[in-house]
């Protein structure tokens, strides 16, 4: 897989990803479900040269939603929690 489809979008919208991103130099992306964290660090390095220091990786299980008179169940998807080593930092989010 290449770097574009492992990382699928950051999240900046969340109020604990503001408060990881300020306080602990982490931030939250959306990943591909299959990528390991090996795959997650070297994407995050190549797209945004930054060195990464760690990576934590969760699952975040699909909920049930109502669609139209019936119930569905929203796909699960996949959350990286990526730490940066001291003094880096990515610019993307610093506009959010």
């Amino acid at each position: 897989m290449t770097p574009e489809q492992i990382i699928k979008r950051p999240l900046i919208l969340t109020e604990k990803g503001n408060l990881l991103r300020e306080q602990h130099n982490k931030y939250l992306f959306e990943v591909e479900t299959r990528a390991n964290k090996v795959q997650i660090r070297e994407a995050i390095e190549t797209l945004f040269n930054v060195k990464v220091a760690g990576v934590h990786t969760l699952i975040q299980r699909g909920r049930m939603r109502r669609m139209g008179r019936g119930h569905a169940k929203t796909p699960n998807w996949k959350k990286a929690i990526v730490e940066l080593k001291a003094g880096e930092k990515i610019d993307l989010f610093e506009g959010a």
